[in-house]
């Protein structure tokens, strides 16, 4: 019979390297679930089956539900009764509140990032409205999609505060899923003008301009969806 201390220190050893196993697990399949639903791979308003995603993903069952209660409680999926989970879909009420909460976030790391810019963050700022210009003047709606979520990012990146680029990376996660249903925008072109005048803004320092440009940016998206 072994001694119950070993027993113990056996198990203490075990169990982290289980757990972080079926963690690295899950964080894997909420990555492909995610990446599938931003893409539109995977619709709004279709099942999270877990037997379905567990056995094309060649998995065990826990990991798949896993990921889909994080993508519940992101907002990306929600539970429908006698359905379960299903990939969220946005009616234009909940995409104005989303819109809204969202002006107010945006103009804030507009406004900390004149203050904490780094010069490296700010030349990536500049890389990536060189390539917006390029993809508004081809056409290239997705190119112009894809770049200005970019955009956002990196200002929330440069504002160097954790918890407001996980608040707004939620959003935005949102606010790309909305994008699959909806054709709502003020253009490629004002979304490029608005864009740089809020870096330029942000390289001369002033946060109150920044933060009212980022504002105003949100915002004529707002006006745009309630008036559509």
């Amino acid at each position: 019979m072994r001694h119950p201390a070993a027993m113990s220190a056996f198990g203490d050893r075990l169990l982290p390297q289980a757990l972080a196993r079926r963690e690295r697990v899950a964080d894997s399949v909420y990555e492909l679930l995610a990446d599938a639903v931003l893409r539109g791979e995977l619709r709004p308003g279709g099942r999270l089956s877990v037997p379905v995603l567990a056995a094309r993903l060649g998995v065990s069952r826990t990991p798949v539900r896993e990921a889909i209660q994080r993508l519940v409680s992101e907002g990306l999926a929600v539970e429908q009764p006698h359905r379960g989970a299903v990939i969220a879909s946005f009616e234009r009420p909940e995409l104005i509140e989303i819109y809204e909460t969202r002006e107010v976030l945006e103009g804030l790391a507009a406004r900390l990032a004149a203050a904490r810019i780094t010069a490296p963050a700010r030349d990536v700022l500049r890389g990536l409205l060189a390539e917006h210009r390029a993809a508004v003047a081809r056409g290239d709606t997705a190119a112009h999609f894809e770049l200005d979520l970019r955009f956002h990012r990196l200002v929330a990146g440069a504002a160097r505060n954790a918890n407001l680029a996980h608040a707004l990376g939620l959003l935005q996660s949102k606010v790309r899923l909305a994008m699959l249903s909806t054709s709502v925008t003020a253009g490629p072109a004002q979304a490029l003008i608005d864009h740089e005048t809020i870096l330029a803004a942000i390289e001369t320092g002033d946060g109150a301009r920044a933060e009212d440009a980022a504002r105003a940016h949100i915002a004529r998206l707002t006006r745009a969806l309630r008036e559509s």
